[in-house]
C-alpha cells in the first residue's frame, strides 16, 4: 500500500495511477487522516449471471394489500 498526501498526489497523479494499474492500492490523507483510496478498476458487469437467484424468493400475494386497521392506528399515536 503507498501512502501520500493531497500534494503528492496532485503531483504525481500518473505515477500513482500506473501504481494502481499494477495492483497497488494508494490511500491519500489530508493532515494526516485518511479521505480516499485508489484501487485497480474491476469490471464487475462481466462478472454477473442472470436468474442465479431464481426461486430463492417470493413476494405475498398480500404484499400491496391495505394494512389492518390495528396497525395503521399504532402509526398515529
Amino acid at each position: 500500500m503507498i501512502a501520500v498526501s493531497i500534494d503528492e498526489a496532485k503531483t504525481d497523479l500518473s505515477h500513482l495511477l500506473s501504481c494502481v494499474a499494477a495492483g497497488e492500492e494508494v490511500v491519500i490523507s489530508e493532515h494526516g487522516k485518511p479521505v480516499a483510496r485508489l484501487v485497480p478498476y474491476l469490471d464487475t458487469l462481466a462478472t454477473r449471471v442472470l436468474g442465479l437467484d431464481k426461486g430463492r424468493m417470493w413476494i405475498a400475494e398480500d404484499f400491496n394489500a391495505p394494512l389492518p386497521e390495528e396497525i395503521l392506528n399504532s402509526f398515529e399515536s
